[in-house]
């Protein structure tokens, strides 16, 4: 491969916009520090680059232009997946990855290939966010069960429920500590308990956690030792993550084969596109390679909802 080849070229156009959004991201990530600047300059002015001015206004003009049902929208997702960013820096993100994707995608293998990762940009970032959710709501159902025991034991130990809640947000890890900072800081304002309780279910999508926050709130209707309830709640969550464990551990055999047939038609397409684009061109020269292209969309799209529905297993 010569070094004039388009490769090299696309290759340079990415490490180039690379660090272009490398210097774009430190100075959005200047703009949400916790200390103003005056603050820490006091007496001094304020000066941003153009960069900075050019930044914040293509924020301010997405945010504008989304809308607020739609930035709620897209910040609740963000939430449930941990991502601290605002909504308007996520949709321009995604929208600038598209673009260079396309570019990328069109030196390297013509207008088709280029429009294609152009297209498949976005729906890859809401993946990427789909499985950080994921990551996170397991990650808190694993540590339901310790943080149910430390609840009991500050209630045990004479505490009253907030404090041992604000215990847990200091003691525990993450997600488990954002969720009760968050529960805390809202009770402190004014909000009550249940409701702090059932956005975090929500925002989690956590079944365990609904049973949880119901016992809390049957509790405090009727009465009764709550630290024993806690512990017969985080026995019986327990008890769920043991089997949910042995099922994903028996069923890995399937999921994994499962990811291998829905990946090997698609990675084999990208492989010829690079590789020889004039082989994988037919499909796009006359009528039959489209109707074959739609297809094989269509069919890789049915057999992929069949294998997920498959390899799920509900509770």
């Amino acid at each position: 491969m010569s070094p004039t080849s388009p490769v090299f070229l696309a290759l340079g156009v990415l490490f180039a916009f690379l660090a272009l959004g490398v210097v774009v991201f430190v100075f959005l990530g200047s703009r949400n520090s916790d200390i103003a600047l005056s603050r820490r300059r006091p007496g001094g002015a304020v000066q941003t680059s153009a960069l900075t001015k050019m930044t914040t206004s293509a924020v301010s003009f997405v945010d504008n232009a989304v809308g607020k049902t739609r930035s709620s929208g897209t910040r609740a997702t963000l939430e449930k997946a941990g991502i601290r960013m605002k909504p308007a820096d996520y949709i321009l993100l995604v929208s600038c990855s598209a673009f260079v994707a396309g570019i990328v995608g069109f030196i390297m293998s013509g207008f088709f290939f280029g429009l294609l990762l152009l297209i498949a940009a976005p729906f890859v970032a809401k993946f990427i966010v789909s499985v950080l959710t994921a990551r996170r709501r397991a990650k808190f159902e694993l540590q339901l069960g310790d943080t149910l025991q430390m609840l009991s034991g500050g209630m045990r130990a004479g505490h009253s429920l907030l404090r041992s809640i604000d215990a847990v947000a200091q003691e525990a890890e993450t997600p488990t500590r954002d969720e009760f900072a968050r529960m805390v800081a809202e009770t402190r304002l004014g909000r009550d308990l249940k409701d702090s309780m059932c956005d975090a279910a929500d925002r989690l999508d956590s079944e365990d956690f609904v049973w949880t926050a119901q016992a809390i709130e049957i509790h405090r209707e009727v009465g009764g030792d709550l630290a024993d309830v806690l512990d017969h709640v985080g026995e019986t969550i327990r008890e769920r993550a043991q089997v949910k464990g042995q099922v994903r551990a028996l069923s890995a055999e399937g999921r994994l084969s499962a990811y291998i047939l829905i990946a090997l038609p698609v990675g084999m397409f990208l492989y010829l596109s690079l590789t020889n684009p004039k082989y994988i061109g037919l499909l796009y020269s006359n009528l039959l390679g489209w109707i074959m292209v739609v297809s094989a969309v269509i069919l890789l799209g049915l057999g992929a909802f069949w294998l997920s529905r498959v390899v799920k297993i509900k509770f």
